[in-house]
């Protein structure tokens, strides 16, 4: 079985704060180090438990974060931006199944490190087909389209739960951190989350989670923090104003709904 690891920096265990997922800060070295050897720990996971191939997909900010030459050699490393599918670049219905390691709770949510959909500048809310949802819902949707299911998340609390409510009791979680604010939270030590992460992938492979689908035409509903971010975003053909805030955006390809919704926050940053 192939399987694709999307990996944020949000939800590493250790990182609570925007200067540590900000390169030219003090810390940031730190943190992305920690992402990389929580990478590790998903892949060795999978390994363990047969897979054949392992791609991972850099996918905070610039996406250039993990160490690769710190990254286990049996991966495929997805480095850079901007890439078509930005977080989900490279997963195809070639893989068997896909891991969401490092990710944060959407926007808005309390107790939840650093919440925010995509963009913290632009984005204060966003729906799929009338439910909120924020990258884990949008990129386990994009997993879906594969025929693909999400197997593991990890992240603080907020995220984990986040993503069991919308992808069922089977799948599995890893809660890294518990978040007692925006930038504040009770941390695991990184050697016991490193077990934990290697633990929840191996059983990952043998569960059965189903791929999340969703009916068509996928209607999205973005509401963005100014007006001006709106009118930019609304540029998008197809694109229909809903109210000073609010751009929705509908099609029976949600890969062009995808696409769409990075376009409209590229816009409207």
């Amino acid at each position: 079985m192939k399987v694709f690891i999307s990996i944020d920096m949000e939800g590493i265990s250790g990182v609570v704060s925007s200067e540590q997922c900000t390169p030219g800060n003090p810390e940031y070295e730190r943190a992305r180090l920690m992402m990389t050897q929580e990478a590790n720990a998903a892949i060795l996971g999978a390994r363990a438990a047969g897979a054949t191939e392992v791609a991972v997909s850099d996918s905070h900010g610039s996406m250039r974060n993990l160490l690769i030459e710190e990254l286990d050699t049996w991966a495929d490393l997805i480095y850079g931006s901007p890439k078509p599918f930005g977080m989900m670049e490279g997963l195809d219905d070639s893989f068997g199944v896909v891991f969401l390691v490092g990710y944060h709770a959407r926007a808005g949510t309390l107790n939840a490190i650093l919440d925010h959909t995509y963009s913290s500048r632009c984005v204060h809310h966003v729906e799929l087909n009338g439910r909120p949802v924020g990258e884990i819902g949008l990129n386990a949707a994009l997993a879906g389209f594969h025929g693909v299911p999400v197997g593991l998340v990890t992240g603080d609390q907020a995220a984990t739960a986040e993503a069991a409510a919308l992808l069922g009791p089977a799948l599995q979680t890893v809660t890294v951190k518990r978040a007692v604010g925006n930038q504040a939270a009770v941390c695991l030590h990184p050697e016991e989350v490193q077990s934990l992460v290697r633990q929840a992938a191996e059983h990952a492979l043998s569960t059965e989670v189903l791929p999340l689908k969703l009916e068509t035409p996928v209607v999205l509903r973005m509401q963005l923090k100014s007006s001006l971010m709106a009118d930019y975003a609304s540029l998008i053909p197809g694109a229909r104003r809903l109210d000073g805030y609010t751009v929705e955006y509908a099609h029976e390809d949600y890969l062009a709904v995808y696409r769409t919704f990075r376009a409209m926050v590229r816009l409207a940053s």
